[in-house]
């Protein structure tokens, strides 16, 4: 007898070939037959005449190392349809976490009141089994992390003896899980590293198979030459790259798009291993303080503070700042998403103009206080990316969906402690195919959904995933094409997407009509 007998759905494999009607039987944790003709018995039979039935969606861009931990539900992740995340993107990963590394990562495990400590993924594969999440999880190693383990957050160059010890650091990491090296190259310590450094780091450390995937330096004024960066790490490892949230940021730099597809098309046609993802949005979310020079980064959230707080020093950021962030309306279009302290928490949802206008001030001078005030612990939204743009790069036959999010509860309500998150973390896939594959026709919603299931589990190296076939893992997707949106806002993100009818995870039930299942079994990838 099967565990599960999905009846009549309209299968989309995951491969891009045309849908069918038939039956899937799960048997355990896999699939047992896919059939156009089965009589079959199961302990649990779900009619799916009229619902789409596919692989469950892969998540390439998520941030949920640490909240995974006290948020195993992954309630917002799973209904999404969400069932495996990519973790450790834009050089931040769970491990490896040693010396100056450990005090300047202790703030995520107190904000997401994570009890235990690790430092290596061995460790940290442990803790996360320990919670039992409710979906998939597989990581990349943070360049971030490597590097503050062994340089620290200063502005220096990586020697002989610390690329040793960075390829030593990494190459343990992949032998203990890690699918590959993400950066973030304009965040502390990722903005102190060369391009050299990169490259060296990869081939030192002789790990394979392995993929790169990159925040790159600049996804606005210097976008052009950060992909040409990115390409020539391809060109020089011969491994595969990955541009993270690919994207054209600031209204002066919408042009550039003909130029960064061109790049992207050529450096396929030479060989090159490319892709890349994007969220479905024309907003992004960061930390706010990401607006001011990077030198202002330099050796970690102390030595910011005290040049924040240094009258002439700050006088030289702000000045730096209002030469490149001062042209009009920039402050308008930059949403303050979540704040620490109870004090300020009436400006979650505003904009920095909006909030400066109130308190008398101009928008630097507001913005650089409020950092201060909260100790740096300030995230924004900003809205700077065109959404024709948007469309084109979700068009591209290698972009893939991720949302950039870490998994939440749902149902928040506004006025909640946790602030106002970006609505990519609730919204992103039934976006995704309500708006731009089945309202705006961007693309057959086959190749729709092979984008975010197979070709992300072959990108990624996730074996007998992302595909509906029999003995492959049962994550399975039901959702009814009729009825499938997000329903999050930027001012009140906290809600549940329409039309995720079925979530399976490993051939368990995870979520039903909006609501998730206690029935955890997501695995460690």
């Amino acid at each position: 007898m099967l565990d599960v007998l999905i009846k009549n759905a309209l299968i989309h494999n995951g491969t891009g070939r045309q849908p069918y009607t038939a039956d899937i039987g799960i048997s355990g944790q896999r699939i047992a037959f896919i059939s156009e003709s089965v009589n079959a018995s199961a302990k649990v039979t779900i009619n799916a005449d009229g619902l789409i039935a596919c692989p469950g969606f892969i998540d390439v861009h998520s941030h949920s190392e640490f909240s995974l931990t006290t948020t195993p539900e992954a309630d917002s992740k799973l209904l999404q349809g969400v069932t495996t995340e990519i973790n450790g993107n834009c050089g931040f990963s769970a491990a490896p976490i040693y010396n100056d590394a450990v005090g300047h990562l202790e703030k995520e495990f107190m904000l997401h009141k994570v009890q235990k400590r690790w430092q290596s993924f061995k460790q940290y594969n442990e803790a996360l089994k320990e919670a039992r999440p409710a979906i998939n999880f597989s990581t990349l190693t943070g360049h971030g992390n490597v590097r503050a383990s062994v340089l620290g957050y200063k502005n220096q160059q990586a020697q002989g003896t610390d690329m040793a010890a960075m390829a030593a650091m990494l190459r343990q990491s992949i032998e203990q899980g890690s699918i590959g090296l993400s950066t973030g190259l304009i965040y502390s310590p990722g903005v102190f590293s060369t391009n050299a450094e990169l490259i060296e780091l990869i081939r030192l450390s002789g790990a394979s198979p392995f993929i790169y995937a990159t925040h790159m330096r600049s996804e606005g004024d210097t976008l052009i030459e950060s992909i040409e960066d990115t390409i020539e790490i391809g060109r020089q490892t011969g491994i595969k790259i990955h541009i993270s949230h690919l994207k054209t940021a600031g209204k002066h730099n919408w042009h550039k798009i003909d130029s960064v597809i061109n790049a992207i098309e050529s450096a396929a046609l030479e060989g090159i291993k490319i892709t890349c993802d994007r969220y479905p949005y024309t907003a992004s979310q960061t930390s706010l303080d990401t607006a001011l020079p990077t030198w202002t980064y330099e050796g970690g959230d102390e030595a910011e503070l005290a040049r924040l707080t240094n009258p002439e020093l700050c006088r030289k950021i702000k000045d730096e700042t209002a030469a490149t962030r001062e042209n009009g309306s920039y402050w308008k279009g930059v949403l303050i998403s979540s704040v620490k302290t109870e004090k300020n928490r009436h400006l979650e949802g505003m904009t920095i103009a909006d909030a400066a206008a109130m308190a008398g001030k101009k928008p630097i001078d507001f913005a650089v206080d409020l950092l201060i005030e909260e100790r740096l612990a300030v995230d924004a939204i900003f809205f700077s990316m065109s959404e024709d743009n948007l469309r084109r790069i979700l068009s591209l036959p290698i972009c893939m969906v991720g949302s950039d999010s870490t998994v939440r509860p749902v149902g928040r309500p506004n006025g909640s402690t946790e602030g106002k998150p970006h609505p990519r973390g609730f919204g992103s896939f039934p976006r995704y195919l309500s708006k731009y594959v089945i309202s705006e026709g961007l693309m057959p919603m086959q190749e729709a959904i092979r984008k975010i299931t197979g070709l992300a589990a072959e990108t990624f190296g996730l074996k007998d995933r992302g595909v509906l076939r029999e003995n492959a893992y049962a994550d399975i997707t039901l959702f009814d094409e009729r009825a499938v949106k997000d329903t999050s806002e930027y001012t009140a993100p906290w809600a549940v997407p329409e039309g995720i009818e079925y979530v399976f995870v490993n051939g368990h039930l995870a979520a039903k009509g909006g609501r998730t299942m206690p029935d955890r079994a997501g695995m460690v990838l």
